[in-house]
């Protein structure tokens, strides 16, 4: 980036210098210009004041002193008077166009280039009392000329600039970027570093997204170790079990628990995994899930049916109430969300304890809302209990079979389906977590 931004304005330098070199010199020959024909103007007049007090004697000029030609013309356009060349070898000039404007307008002017480009000649009439018209005229040299004899200046000069806009290209690009190879060069530490105010909002950003970096492989490396951790235990309680068995000191009603035992460790393990992978495959999948139109009620509806057996198990009443309402979103994720939610609130629940679901259009949005009258949530917890291996009490966590990724898949689900997921819990109360969706387009 640095070079190119030196490169950039190096270019930037060269064209104004050159574009400037061409409008100084552009400029200062203009000037050139009117200075010779004010002269000549000068001149002209000068020399008709003195050709009409002559009244009528021939005007004699000695033009090698100034470097000026004098030409005395007729009405009928025939040169009377030249000091240059002799008039009877002279073209007609009456359609030159300085002497045509004098007769016209009393005054005229004109300048001619020559063949060779090297040289400009300058004219300039004036309509005499007599009728005949006076011209003086001088040779400049002509731009190009001025060009070409001021070459080694030029040329000296455009290498003096080109000198100072390469060192100055360099410290401008080296400021320029000096607070962001600071920003890149010290990233924890970036809302630190001075950069320019068009900067902030994109440092903010870096910062931002850097900080999400951080905590996202935090989460990584704190999802890895759980893993292990949780892994470890049903593994342990197998093996132990086995080596029991396979070594012979296990007979009887001991077989028969240690098999349960292992049966046991052995569905904690299909559940952690498959609420691993199901988790990994959220991780990894593509914001733009094809949705469709589906029942938020129905799914809700089927889903409280079929945990009603377990509900009972546990001796909690579980009910719903709501109206029909449709939502743009995945049925399985629907689904999944649903069951989670619901299955939290029975197996964190009391004896005789209730879970109510609700699924209605609440404030114009299709809206699902769990109620249940169980354990409660302290509220220290309660902005952590959607990361993954959460619980609040480790203990009642795996009697009852958690994984504690339940609550992660459920955040996952909310974020794919761009709905808002809102928690109230109170210690000995109950829990009323609120997922809102969004209305589907007509």
């Amino acid at each position: 980036m640095k070079k190119k931004i030196n490169r950039q304005l190096l270019m930037i330098s060269f064209v104004a210098v050159i574009v400037t070199l061409i409008l100084v010199v552009g400029v200062f020959y203009r000037l050139f210009q009117r200075q010779v024909i004010a002269d000549l103007k000068t001149y002209a007049h000068v020399l008709a004041d003195i050709e009409n007090q002559q009244e009528g004697r021939q005007l004699i000029y000695n033009s090698s002193v100034e470097e000026v030609r004098i030409t005395m013309i007729s009405p009928d356009g025939k040169v009377v008077y030249d000091s240059d060349v002799a008039a009877e070898e002279m073209d007609n000039h009456a359609k030159r166009p300085e002497v045509m404007e004098a007769f016209l307008k009393g005054e005229g002017q004109s300048i001619r280039q020559s063949s060779t480009m090297k040289m400009n000649t300058y004219y300039y009439t004036i309509l005499l009392q007599d009728g005949n018209v006076l011209r003086v005229a001088r040779e400049a040299h002509s731009i190009w000329s001025i060009l070409y004899s001021a070459l080694p200046v030029i040329a000296v000069s455009l290498f003096g600039l080109a000198v100072i806009c390469v060192v100055l290209s360099h410290f401008i690009t080296k400021s320029l970027v000096k607070p962001i190879e600071e920003m890149a060069a010290d990233m924890d530490h970036i809302s630190e570093v001075n950069v320019y105010d068009e900067l902030v909002p994109f440092a903010e950003t870096i910062q931002k997204q850097h900080d999400a970096i951080l905590k996202n492989a935090n989460m990584r490396q704190e999802f890895t170790a759980n893993v292990s951790h949780e892994l470890k235990t049903p593994l342990a309680a197998i093996s132990g079990y086995s080596e029991l068995i396979e070594n012979g000191m296990a007979s009887g009603e001991d077989v028969v628990r240690f098999a349960s035992g292992i049966h046991q460790s052995a569905n904690r393990l299909l559940v952690l995994i498959n609420d691993i992978i199901r988790l990994s495959e959220l991780d990894v999948m593509d914001q733009k899930v094809p949705f469709e139109t589906i029942s938020l009620y129905d799914i809700a509806r089927d889903t409280v049916d079929m945990l009603q057996i377990r509900a009972e198990n546990r001796s909690v009443i579980l009910t719903m109430e709501g109206n029909p309402c449709n939502i743009l979103g995945d049925r399985q994720m629907i689904e999944e969300l649903i069951y989670n939610l619901c299955d939290n609130a029975i197996c964190y629940n009391n004896l005789g304890g209730s879970v109510h679901v609700i699924a209605d259009i609440i404030d114009g949005n299709p809206t699902l809302e769990i109620k249940d009258t169980g354990i409660g949530i302290p509220e220290k917890h309660q902005e952590r209990i959607f990361e993954r291996f959460y619980r609040v009490d480790k203990s009642r966590s795996k009697s009852t079979g958690g994984t504690g990724l339940g609550l992660a898949i459920v955040k996952h689900i909310v974020a794919v389906h761009n709905a808002k997921i809102d928690l109230k819990s109170e210690v000995g109360k109950g829990t009323d977590i609120t997922i809102t969706f969004q209305m589907p387009s007509a």
